[in-house]
């Protein structure tokens, strides 16, 4: 997808998303999502296949959505809130464009009750983002084993943010990529750029591969 396409994406992302700040979600109906994968279903989607997915979702999203139980995706409105924060009972905040000059966030923007994680990332193609796929999934892994609430965002909550969080659900939950992003688009639009989504496909690739050899011992 070109730089044109992306700015009208996130444009229209922003503007959905002045329907409303957070999203409710139903604690009945907040639970996991209904999909299972196993090595003999498992399968590394291609670039234009996984674009196809993501083109297909509804483009609606608030300023936050909770995606999974306790982790919430949003944008950099949401992450200004710090009494909307306060009020979701969000204890960790990943930033996934930290150091941005429209993404405030450090420990001492939010305070001694949050923990903050900043990952500089530029929301380019060429940005390498993969080094920081497990360090992110093992943070914001850490704040869900310890009873916390994770918002990730960056700039819109589309491409950065929602890579991270597609990475935590792979690493940790052992989802493939392809049922990661129909998990997330469940509650979110979402839209990684090319050059992330292909650094998933590999990490994909290497999750099948290392569940395969571990099958073979």
């Amino acid at each position: 997808m070109d730089r044109k396409s992306v700015s009208g994406a996130e444009s229209e992302a922003r503007s959905d998303s002045e329907q409303g700040n957070v999203s409710d979600t139903d604690p009945e109906e907040g639970g996991k999502c209904a999909t299972e994968d196993s090595n003999r279903t498992w399968r590394v989607p291609s670039l234009q296949e996984l674009e196809e997915v993501l083109h297909s979702a509804p483009r609606s999203c608030r300023h936050g959505d909770e995606v999974w139980p306790n982790l919430y995706l949003g944008d950099m409105f949401m992450s200004h809130d710090k009494l909307g924060l306060w009020q979701l009972g969000v204890t960790h905040v990943l930033n996934a464009a930290h150091g941005k000059l429209c993404c405030k966030g450090s420990d001492d923007f939010y305070g001694t009750t949050v923990k903050y994680y900043g990952v500089p990332a530029n929301d380019l193609p060429t940005f390498d983002l993969s080094p920081f796929f497990y360090p992110a999934a093992e943070f914001i892994h850490q704040a869900l084993t310890s009873g916390g609430k994770v918002f990730v965002h960056c700039a819109v909550g589309v491409s950065r943010s929602a890579a991270l969080v597609m990475a935590f659900l792979m690493i940790h939950h052992h989802l493939s990529l392809l049922s990661s992003v129909r998990c997330v688009q469940q509650k979110r639009w979402i839209f990684p750029n090319r050059g992330f989504l292909r650094q998933l496909i590999a990490l994909d690739r290497k999750l099948l591969e290392g569940g395969l050899t571990e099958e073979a011992k």
